[in-house]
């Protein structure tokens, strides 16, 4: 938890367990995992392969199932002992957004395009759909490949489009899986700057599973998963207010700081 304000838990699980097969082939991917995420915070699923961190993420997600437990996403309790919502699509679009550690762009429509299929899904209205799309490369510095394809970006500004696909539906909750795999130093600290950003701005929160050493000091706080169990919580250099962390010093994050750029879903992004 950052600072001594009070902040609002947009994630909560109490008890999550999950396992796979039954009997010798029984896998227990998560075990009675507990933990909170406040509004405006950056953490970290950090762990050995197998240790749970994948599955937990897609529980948070509403893609897979727990077999127990409880788990309330942005003031709404999803899940207890069941899901309590029928249309699990519904509440990813109104609720989650996500990015991958391969940005996922569908390579046959432009980046204004891939932004605005997720409000066209939605119910946008096409035009504005696309306005917010454009609003939203615009604030990720990216306006200017507005129509460039797939395949004409570079890694940096793929995951920059594959960020304003997941900022598009509003999301309190934005879930990261390996999100600076692909990308050299430089680039990863931007997209950490990045994330940093919109987490204060749009006082949402920002779960990232990693295992990239290089971007561990930007988290707020760090969860170490073990064998499906919740190991140890820890704050991070960022969490404890290292400004050095929170901050690369690089040229580009020093450009989007004086520019200012904001996104609190105030207008002109409507």
């Amino acid at each position: 938890m950052q600072g001594g304000a009070a902040k609002s838990a947009l994630v909560e699980l109490r008890g999550i367990s999950k396992h796979f097969g039954e009997g010798e082939t029984r896998v227990d991917a998560l075990r009675e995992v507990a933990l909170s995420v406040d509004a405006g915070e950056v953490v970290g699923l950090l762990g050995p392969s197998g240790s749970g961190k994948s599955t937990l993420l897609n529980v948070i997600g509403a893609i897979v199932e727990p077999n127990e437990g409880w788990m309330r996403l942005d003031g709404e309790v999803v899940y207890e002992h069941r899901w309590l919502r029928h249309d699990l699509r519904r509440l990813r679009l109104e609720k989650i957004g996500f990015i991958f550690q391969f940005h996922n762009l569908l390579p046959f429509l432009d980046s204004t395009d891939n932004v605005a299929l997720v409000l066209h899904l939605a119910g946008c209205p096409k035009d504005d759909s696309k306005r917010r799309a454009i609003d939203l490369l615009e604030y990720l510095q990216v306006g200017h490949r507005k129509h460039a394809m797939p395949a004409q970006l570079s890694g940096g500004e793929a995951q920059r489009v594959a960020i304003a696909r997941a900022l598009a539906n509003r999301p309190r909750i934005i879930l990261a899986d390996e999100p600076t795999a692909a990308l050299d130093s430089e680039r990863a600290g931007i997209v950490m700057d990045l994330l940093r950003q919109l987490a204060a701005e749009q006082q949402a929160a920002i779960i990232a599973v990693t295992h990239d050493e290089k971007i561990i000091g930007r988290f707020d706080r760090i969860f170490r998963l073990r064998d499906g169990c919740l190991e140890s919580t820890e704050e991070s250099a960022a969490g404890r207010g290292g400004a050095e962390a929170g901050s690369s010093g690089t040229a580009e994050s020093a450009r989007a700081s004086r520019a200012g750029a904001r996104f609190d879903g105030s207008a002109p992004l409507r």
